[in-house]
């Protein structure tokens, strides 16, 4: 039978102290919400986000998912409420937006536990090293008899290791009944989805625990924990990446985005970052101290170091991105060069040509950008500066330091600099008359 996931992401996470909804914040490259959204789709078949008002960037991050708004925040058992209209007739699983990292494998192993139909509730659970304030779990084994706040618990239920997560799982008519059930007779007055436990022991179900690393549980409410989560999911992007063929000389020195794409035999040096929107082929090298987003890097290509590729750069085959080098927006084909601090924006290089150390693509006018059309075994100069919109043919030669602003025919030389005068004996003049002027003042 079709399961529902319902995930609160309505509280506005005043300890980040952020004008973002704290779903919002980013763990390598990707929304808290969409992690969370892309660990429950292989498990549930549908997936509906509670939100609070005015909460549209965060509604727009829970597309094509429905959406339910939570105009009044009266606690967590209220949250999950406004979103009965889609429980449907399968089990549903009440989870939170800042719970980003559980993975599928512990969703999965939740509602098999909740569907062997021994338990009419299945919770997770955690041992963190230092279970602090968490709620205690109290029970044997592997099912609940209650869970037990810190600040109600007695010395011997501060003792237990076993620590509610806040992820419950259960039918939906159920949930649902239970969930009208919660009192908000408490300090605070909400209405705590933690007594749906109660009530579903009260009603002489039994309840399940089903335990995971506390690494995948942890909740994230403060920008040290934010930290501590990005550390987790870089750890486990580069363990995916090392096993799949790709060599780091330094792992713990390389970020990694939720949808960098690294193919076998893939080099990276210390100290790269990767944006969103990466794609690197086989047999490439990304050396050190280099930053990439949006972009593809061919097979066999060697970046940086201290290389930058923005959104829109394309590095062909066996070409090479220099250090200080920038690409932005271009396409650079197979074999070509563009070896030391050169800028290249909206511009289109040919295969096998020689982009010479200084370069720069002058792409904006102040209103708009133009293009760059650089053909096939071009040769350009050092610290030659391109004026778009220009197209340079193929086979054509750039003086080294020319300000080009005119087409270049194919196997044509362009010369766009001054002509050099020298005046014998001009120097030691200068350098009197200098030295002169500094005296007399």
């Amino acid at each position: 039978m079709p399961a529902t996931a319902v995930i609160l992401a309505a509280g506005l996470g005043t300890r980040m102290k952020s004008a973002l909804p704290k779903a919002c914040h980013p763990i390598a490259g990707q929304p808290m919400l969409r992690h969370l959204i892309d660990s429950l789709l292989p498990v549930f078949d549908r997936i509906v986000v509670v939100v609070g008002p005015d909460m549209p960037h965060l509604a727009g991050l829970a597309a094509p998912h429905p959406v339910v708004v939570q105009h009044e925040r009266l606690g967590t058992a209220h949250a999950a409420l406004q979103a009965a209209g889609h429980f449907g007739e399968g089990d549903v699983a009440v989870l939170y937006a800042d719970n980003p990292l559980v993975t599928s494998g512990t969703l999965r192993a939740l509602r098999d536990r909740r569907e062997r139909g021994d338990v009419g509730l299945a919770l997770l659970a955690m041992r963190p090293a230092d279970p602090g304030r968490y709620g205690r779990v109290i029970g044997a084994d592997g099912f609940v008899e209650r869970i037990v706040e810190w600040a109600d618990a007695s010395a011997a239920e501060r003792a237990v290791g076993l620590c509610n997560a806040g992820v419950l799982c259960a039918p939906a008519a159920r949930m649902a009944a239970w969930l009208r059930a919660v009192r908000n007779d408490n300090a605070k007055g909400e209405f705590y989805l933690t007594d749906v436990v109660a009530l579903a022991r009260a009603d002489g179900e039994r309840v399940a625990a089903v335990e995971a690393p506390f690494e995948e549980l942890r909740g994230i409410n403060s920008r040290a924990e934010l930290a501590d989560a990005e550390a987790v999911v870089q750890r486990r992007l580069r363990a995916a990446a090392l096993e799949a063929g790709v060599t780091m000389t330094a792992p713990d020195t390389v970020f990694l985005a939720t949808d960098t794409r690294l193919a076998p035999d893939v080099t990276i040096g210390p100290n790269v970052v990767f944006g969103l929107g990466v794609t690197v082929e086989t047999g490439a090298e990304i050396h050190a101290f280099s930053h990439l987003s949006g972009c593809r890097v061919g097979p066999g290509a060697i970046v940086g170091p201290f290389a930058r590729l923005r959104p829109g750069a394309d590095v062909g085959a066996a070409a090479h991105v220099g250090n200080f080098v920038e690409l932005k927006n271009t396409v650079l084909g197979a074999g070509a060069k563009a070896n030391h601090l050169t800028y290249l924006g909206d511009a289109e290089i040919g295969a096998k040509t020689n982009v010479g150390a200084g370069t720069i693509t002058c792409n904006y006018d102040g209103y708009e950008k133009h293009r760059t059309r650089i053909g096939a075994g071009v040769f350009v100069g050092s610290d030659s500066v391109l004026v778009a919109p220009l197209t340079i043919g193929d086979g054509a030669f750039i003086a080294a330091g020319s300000v080009i602003t005119e087409t270049v025919a194919a196997d044509a030389m362009a010369f766009g600099r001054a002509r050099q005068e020298t005046k014998p004996g001009r120097a030691a003049l200068f350098h009197a008359a200098a030295k002169s002027r500094k005296e007399q003042r």
